[in-house]
Formats: structure tokens, C-alpha cells, sequence
């Protein structure tokens, strides 16, 4: 049977490389994984625990409206219900989107270097990809991409804009200054949606950075997508957040499949979103790690990008396969990042403490034996 081009053609989204999976290439009996931007501090106790006092009643379907989850962030951060749809990670809202908006043919535009899942969500789809050039210090152009809708957006079919804010791999953000620019220009446009991916929001330390949350009100055609992945430390359960119009709500909750967000996944969220000394915790030992690993960085002579995440992306100025390789061999895994076009950068999450200072002295180890790329 003929598969279309577009599916042929797709580069899978890889995910970082499990800990058991290294364990086994390498026979390591330790290993230290710093490379899917998870929580430094595990789970919420309070989400275990809600966890844990579900565990009796998994042969019972979950609630597929999601009601008590979707009024616990109504709540907390304060949108209307009808605003609010949940998915099994943020992925599959992306996904969502990209199938009700666009038909094969039309596109989407992002940023280069921006969250890989758009480009291969619309692929998935049939539907192509620009991606705008990104400035010189690594972050979103959103004047440039302004631009390129200004001039192309009829003749492209561009129909969504996803833009992640901060953004992953570079941890770069777009100020709240330059966002309303943008939005002044494209806001309201009937043709066009405008998505903020804000997975990482929570640990942004920049102070003109702003949640696009509240331009909700203001803009018809404005989306924000959430996460209780990282700052609520929910990675392995899978719960992403939709912020929308009511009509958008409306038509992404006739397309997701039934029962999208488990059971366990929804106890967890409900309790995770009111632990605020967990959260709190969280972006502190964030921060602390973030800041020895600039330390660290800056004595190795290693480039870094000032971060807005849980992770900082930065220059081995040497092969990443290399260093890659080196550092599995001593069971520490980070992220190479050369599906986004960077054959000498590297992602590290910050984790515990001790992770952090053990990744620290393998990293050190490691590029005394790679020669630096001239």
C-alpha cells in the first residue's frame, strides 16, 4: 500500500535515552540522566499520595470530561472552565490543533530551532513547515516572522503560528514588549491561530518576560498550551493543558479520543496543582542548579545561553557525537541537540544536587580527552 511522501519523509521525535536502556549498552550499575528537563525533586507528595489512594479503583474507566481536574485549574489559575481542555501531554494538543485547523497542503510556521513536536505533528498531517530564522543570540524572531506573514501567509496557506515561550532546546524567551507588537498585528485575525507554548513558564527569572495567559480575554485567535510535566513534576503521567476560546475548546474536545487523560494521571494533577511548597521548592533548586552550572560552565571556557528553564544549552566547542559517546561510557546522559542543527551544543537538565556536581566532574573529564573542533 502507498505511503504518502510527507510520512516517508518524517524524522521521529527522539526522545532522550532512558537510564535502563544506558545501563544495558553500557553495563553500568549508575547512571545519571540530565536530558529530558524532568523534575529535580521527583513528584509531589501530595501526588503520590493521591496516587497511591487511587490505585483501588483502576477498573473503573477515568472521568472522560475531566470535570474535577479542569476545576481544579479554573481555580488555580483562575480561566473559566469553558476555556480549559486537557490532553495526554501537550503533544497531543498540538496534534489536535494541527488536525482541525490545517488540511494536507496548508502550514504552519515556528521558529527555527523551536519545540520539534510542531514540525513533526504537521508532517504527520500533511502539512508543511517554515520555519523563520532565529536572531543571532538564539531566540524567536518574532519581527521576522511577522514579516514573513505579512508577505507570504495567503500564498503558504499558513495557518497557525506555534511559538514556544521560553523556548526548548535554547531555553531563549520573547519578551511580553515584543508579543504585544506581534499580537497587535495578527490578534483577532480570524484566518490565523497564534499558539504560546509555555511549558516552562514557571521558572523564568526574566523580569519582561510575561505569561500570554491573560491576552486570552483580549484575543480571539490566542492559545496557550501548559504542561504539569516539568515545575509539577508529572512527566511520566502525561498531562498537558489547553487555554482557548470556548469554540476551540468546543472542537478539540469532539476530535480527542475518550478517556486521553488516565485516571491516575488525573488524581495527580488535581493534588499537584495545589502543592505551591512543592512548586516553590522546585524553581528554587531549579535556580540553584542553573546557577552552579554557569559557574561551572564559565570556568571551563564553555559558551552558555542564559536559560528560562529547567536546562541550559551550551557549546562543547568540540564533536557532540564525541562528547555524547564519552559521557554515556561514564553514565551520565545528556541531550545532543543535532536534530535541531547544532553538531556542537548540548542540553543539560539541572537534577539533584548531587547530579548536578557528578555531571559537573564527568563533563570535565570527558573534554580533556576530546581535542576542541578548529
Amino acid at each position: 500500500m502507498k505511503v504518502s511522501e510527507e510520512i516517508l519523509k518524517m524524522i521521529p521525535y527522539k526522545p532522550g535515552k532512558p537510564i535502563s536502556e544506558t545501563q544495558r549498552e553500557y553495563g553500568l550499575k549508575f547512571v545519571h540522566k540530565l536530558a529530558s528537563n524532568e523534575n529535580p525533586l521527583g513528584m509531589s507528595p501530595r501526588a503520590i499520595k493521591a496516587v497511591q489512594d487511587a490505585l483501588g479503583s483502576l477498573h473503573r474507566y477515568p472521568d472522560a470530561s475531566c470535570f474535577e481536574l479542569i476545576q481544579k485549574i479554573s481555580e488555580v489559575w483562575q480561566v473559566p472552565r469553558l476555556s480549559i481542555t486537557v490532553g495526554n501531554g501537550s503533544d497531543e494538543l498540538i496534534d489536535l490543533l494541527v488536525r482541525i485547523y490545517c488540511e494536507p497542503g496548508d502550514s504552519i510556521v515556528t521558529s527555527e530551532a523551536a519545540f520539534v513536536a510542531y514540525s513533526v505533528r504537521a508532517a504527520a498531517s500533511r502539512v508543511k513547515v517554515h520555519q523563520i530564522p532565529m536572531t543571532q543570540t538564539y531566540g524567536a524572531d518574532l519581527e521576522a516572522i511577522a514579516e514573513y506573514l505579512s508577505k507570504n501567509r495567503v500564498k503558504d496557506r499558513a495557518k497557525i503560528v506555534f511559538l514556544a515561550n521560553p523556548n526548548n532546546p535554547t531555553g531563549t524567551y520573547v519578551s511580553d514588549i515584543e508579543i504585544q507588537s506581534f499580537l497587535q498585528r495578527f490578534g483577532n485575525d480570524e484566518n490565523l491561530l497564534i499558539v504560546f507554548d509555555e511549558a516552562y513558564t514557571e521558572f523564568v527569572r526574566a523580569s519582561d518576560y510575561k505569561s500570554t495567559q491573560e491576552y486570552l480575554k483580549k484575543y480571539s485567535n490566542v492559545i496557550v498550551l501548559k504542561t504539569l510535566s516539568k515545575v509539577y513534576g508529572l512527566a511520566g503521567l502525561r498531562v498537558g493543558v489547553m487555554l482557548a476560546p470556548p469554540e476551540t475548546i468546543d472542537l478539540v474536545n469532539r476530535v480527542r479520543t475518550p478517556f486521553n487523560v488516565n485516571e491516575l494521571a488525573q488524581v495527580a494533577a488535581i493534588a499537584a496543582l495545589d502543592d505551591f511548597d512543592f512548586i516553590e521548592a522546585t524553581c528554587k533548586a531549579t535556580w540553584q542548579g542553573l546557577d552552579y552550572f554557569y559557574a561551572e560552565l564559565k570556568k571551563m571556557g564553555l559558551p552558555y545561553i542564559e536559560s528560562q528553564g529547567n536546562f541550559v544549552m551550551f557549546d562543547t566547542l568540540r564533536d557532540v557525537k564525541e562528547v555524547d559517546s564519552a559521557l554515556l561510557k561514564k553514565g551520565v546522559i545528556l541531550r545532543p541537540i543535532l536534530n535541531y542543527g547544532f553538531k556542537t551544543q548540548i542540553r543539560m537538565s539541572v537534577g539533584s544536587e548531587t547530579e548536578n556536581q557528578i555531571a559537573i566532574k564527568t563533563l570535565q573529564e570527558v573534554l580533556k580527552e576530546i581535542p576542541k573542533i578548529k
